[in-house]
């Protein structure tokens, strides 16, 4: 796994070479602006898709987990299943709702209605678009990270005052998902690559400690596992919402602030090459 001085120096390498103002300004919040004033009358379109995280908290948290019982958690104290389950699905909760507006949205505003080529006519940039959209990806995955959070308040699934951490720790990997997945969204050439995208969200959402324990998978796998994005999101996720505070924090934090900033400057570059050139 990377240390945290590495991916530190990676951060500090890319604030030297890239250009100041290319990743976006102050103005990239009137984008932000115009997704609020877009969704203002669609909030069920929004809400919906708190929905499935809460099931699968319903079904395999609580259907699974009667007859799972308690698993060991971070630290090596038993936590009840359903606990153990929680955060990860706050974490893919996050991931979905940030990869949905970045992608399917944000295509359709690239390919088709031609948003970004009007925007480009006023004072904002391309990295003002890619600030703005990411932004609102964040914000969009926010409000299902506070519902989950309170969900699981409601049903006696927190361990420590802690879990409020949680909720900056999940903003956190909306930026990291968000930006990456818009910037994978520039090099799609039509619908049919979102299938792909899928085969790729799907065995990151099975297979990244969500549903069993790292040690459960084969010693191979495992080392797949911790390199992932999602399983970084719901290491710290789990960590913050048990209050086990360890070194393995920084790592998460600085795997997913790298992994935001690098696709903040794929998204910034394909945008200009798009739209400018």
């Amino acid at each position: 796994m990377t240390s945290p001085g590495r991916e530190l120096a990676t951060v500090f390498a890319m604030a030297r070479i890239i250009p100041p103002g290319s990743l976006g300004s102050r103005r990239a919040r009137y984008l932000f602006e115009r997704s609020i004033y877009l969704y203002r009358r669609q909030w069920l379109m929004i809400a919906s898709g708190f929905l499935e995280p809460l099931f699968y908290l319903l079904a395999v948290g609580f259907g699974v987990g009667a007859l799972v019982g308690s698993l060991p958690g971070p630290g090596g104290q038993p936590i009840p299943y359903q606990v153990f389950v929680a955060p990860a699905l706050l974490g893919s909760s996050m991931m979905n709702g940030a990869i949905t507006e970045v992608m399917f949205n944000a295509y359709g505003k690239l390919r088709w209605e031609k948003v970004y080529d009007a925007v480009l006519a006023t004072p904002l940039g391309v990295g003002d678009i890619a600030l703005g959209e990411i932004a609102w990806a964040v914000f969009r995955g926010g409000l299902y990270a506070v519902g989950f959070v309170g969900v699981m308040v409601v049903l006696g699934l927190v361990r420590s005052p802690l879990v409020v951490l949680t909720i900056p720790g999940a903003f956190l990997e909306g930026f990291a998902f968000a930006a990456v997945g818009l910037a994978a969204t520039t090099f799609v050439r039509g619908w049919q690559d979102f299938d792909l995208i899928q085969v790729v969200l799907q065995p990151l959402f099975l297979f990244s400690a969500t549903f069993f324990p790292l040690d459960l998978y084969p010693a191979p796998l495992q080392v797949i596992v911790q390199v992932t994005p999602l399983y970084q999101a719901v290491a710290l996720l789990r960590e913050l919402s048990l209050g086990v505070i360890g070194p393995g924090i920084v790592v998460h934090v600085a795997y997913l602030t790298v992994m935001g900033l690098i696709g903040l400057v794929v998204v910034s570059r394909r945008l200009d090459k798009l739209l400018l050139r």
